[in-house]
């Protein structure tokens, strides 16, 4: 037996058909003589459970998927067992085909060709229980490989999409420092500090499956104070926070690409038109909306994977808990997500 499952189901079974053999004992009309339960009991217990496990273990696993050459071999081995138990009774006559009543001295004579016959159905009674254990064993077994195969899959494309986001904040943000730095700005210094904060927890909070959502949130300021510095006056934008922040979890780096989106494709510098990113949480529900005025010329050539990259990780880890709204306005960009937290 390869687990526990298996263990546990075949004791079951035999334990059930030694409880049934006990009851017809105790139960019997005829009194049971030790030579009687040593060989009609003992042995023939002994030829039962090899019948089961030569098929269980032998003729299924390698001779099933050749259907008649299968057939053939239990044909096989029911008239193997045949004779043997056939040969046992005529060996023990006095005790397998006459037995007398002790009361009334009368002999009960076993005709021996129904004696083979009832063989027979004993051992296809077990060849059938063997192929019904062992197919329901393996369907289990099967099941849960594939569950395992699939937490696997998800694993590895939940650490590819992770993979993916870090290089592309990256390669934008240090574009930005870049800038910076080729206008030999002041602010040059204190962008390399933040993307230094940014990526620390990038790379050791956000390694663990669920992150507290105020960390999430510190990690999206910080990104923001980070874009700031590009911008002469500083960026236009509106935070409002609302419900209980301390007290929630999050998938990490999960808000962090509809603000990068909104900062790369988005008017950041506009006071009359800020950026505005509204975060409200409840035991129950995380609502995150972002709106950002559309830039015609501050366009991608490459083309960003942090949206789709986003919503595949929504797809996989709140599966059936979320609904994401994309607002694509002649004039304005508007991404809502709700998260069932």
């Amino acid at each position: 037996m390869k687990d526990k499952r298996a263990l546990i189901v075949h004791s079951v079974y035999w334990l059930f058909l030694g409880v049934i053999m006990a009851l017809i004992i105790f139960f019997s009309k005829e009194r049971m003589t030790k030579e009687y339960i040593l060989v009609g009991i003992c042995y023939f217990s002994i030829i039962n459970i090899s019948i089961f496990y030569i098929n269980y273990t032998l003729l299924i696993p390698q001779l099933l998927k050749k259907y008649w050459i299968y057939v053939l071999s239990i044909v096989a081995l029911i008239i193997v067992m045949m004779f043997l138990k056939t040969g046992l009774a005529l060996l023990y006559r006095d005790v397998m085909l006459e037995q007398t009543n002790p009361k009334t001295g009368i002999t009960k004579h076993t005709d021996i060709n129904l004696y083979m016959l009832s063989s027979v159905f004993i051992s296809g009674f077990f060849i059938i229980s063997s192929c019904l254990i062992k197919f329901m064993l393996d369907w289990f077994s099967n099941i849960r490989i594939q569950r395992s195969l699939e937490t696997e899959r998800k694993d590895m494309e939940l650490q590819f999409l992770k993979s993916q986001l870090n290089p592309h904040f990256l390669f934008n943000s240090l574009n930005n420092i870049y800038s910076l730095a080729y206008q030999k700005s002041d602010k040059t210094a204190d962008a390399i500090l933040k993307l230094a904060e940014i990526m620390r927890y990038m790379i050791y909070e956000s390694n663990d499956s669920w992150v507290a959502l105020s960390k999430e949130i510190e990690y999206v300021q910080s990104y923001i104070e980070l874009q700031k510095l590009r911008f002469k006056n500083g960026a236009a934008v509106e935070m409002t926070l609302n419900g209980e922040i301390d007290d929630q979890q999050i998938i990490p780096l999960i808000l962090i690409s509809f603000v990068e989106n909104a900062f790369k494709h988005g008017v950041a510098n506009d006071p009359k038109d800020p950026i505005r990113i509204n975060i409200i949480a409840n035991q129950k529900i995380l609502h995150f909306s972002i709106t950002n005025k559309k830039s015609n010329g501050n366009k991608d050539e490459v083309g960003g994977v942090g949206l789709n990259n986003v919503e595949r990780r929504l797809q996989l880890l709140y599966p059936e808990r979320y609904k994401l709204n994309i607002v694509n306005s002649a004039t304005h960009y508007t991404s809502e997500l709700m998260l069932d937290i």
